[in-house]
């Protein structure tokens, strides 16, 4: 089934799972995906490693997915594809009844050549839907706007190029500051960015995870989600359940306010992924 049609019938309210590293047994990843799908998400999303590698993994994983009864999307990172092997990708992902792919430009190893196929995740869309137009294309965008963007009017143009380009849904990157989303959305809707747009809610349980996401990503945090992670940061158990009353304060307010849809991003944590369902069940 494709991704996109859901919206049209509900709230949709979906995961994010990454696979194993490459020494680690695939099968590793099953019980999580086990407990996962007893949470009836309307699909569950699946990251390909750094810089794109690990991509039949990636099939691997989604299509375990699949089996299960879920709805599944399957990340594929272009930076450092060929269109040899983008095309490649796609036949191992028709192969696998995989119908949904998540376009991303991924981020850049050290020290590794890009191919220079696909400069952005909207090439790598055209291409997706020149080559396999029967594939559901997901777009990423970004709240607070891209890193790499000059501003955010840029970023705002380049994801109504990734949309002209065949993105039929797109998935946010985290963000902690609701209003800061909200302002996003009013941006698209004045740029012409009419497909549904999922909101991604990371729930942050430790404080060396929230120190990493901001320097990655740039996100804002609220003074009050400052606060709370400066007295329970050092004690795992209350910064873990901290984390996961935001991120169900951040999910109840944007439901409140219509938002299309919610993209938890799980750290394969089935447990945290569950209490976050649990509370927000009602809501959707």
């Amino acid at each position: 089934m494709h991704t996109n049609e859901l919206f049209a019938k509900k709230t949709v309210f979906s995961f994010e799972v990454f696979p194993p590293k490459r020494d680690i047994p695939v099968e590793t990843v099953y019980p999580t995906l086990a407990e996962l799908s007893k949470l009836h998400p309307d699909f569950i999303s699946v990251t390909c490693g750094a810089g794109g590698t690990g991509g039949n993994r990636t099939v691997e994983v989604a299509a375990h997915i699949k089996a299960l009864g879920c709805e599944t999307a399957a990340h594929m990172p272009c930076i450092y594809l060929t269109e040899e092997s983008a095309l490649q990708n796609l036949k191992e992902l028709k192969e696998a009844g995989i119908e949904n792919i998540l376009a991303l430009r991924g981020d850049e190893v050290p020290g590794r050549e890009r191919a220079h196929a696909f400069e952005h995740a909207s090439d790598l869309v055209a291409f997706i839907k020149e080559k396999e137009p029967d594939f559901n294309v997901i777009g990423a965008c970004y709240p607070e706007g891209h890193t790499e963007a000059k501003t955010l009017a840029a970023d705002i143009r380049n994801l109504k190029t990734k949309v002209d380009a065949g993105a039929s849904e797109l998935i946010s990157q985290l963000f902690f500051d609701n209003a800061l989303f909200y302002r996003f959305l009013e941006r698209c809707e004045i740029a012409g960015i009419n497909v549904p747009i999922e909101a991604g809610i990371m729930p942050v349980t430790n404080k060396a995870q929230i120190e990493r996401m901001v320097t990655l990503c740039g996100a804002t945090l609220p003074i009050k989600f400052q606060r709370a992670i400066a007295k329970y940061g050092d004690t795992p158990e209350s910064m873990r359940d901290i984390g996961i009353a935001y991120a169900v304060d951040q999910i109840a307010d944007l439901l409140a306010n219509g938002v299309d849809g919610i993209h938890v991003y799980t750290m394969n944590n089935p447990y945290i992924a569950k209490k976050i369902a649990e509370a927000v069940k009602t809501l959707l």
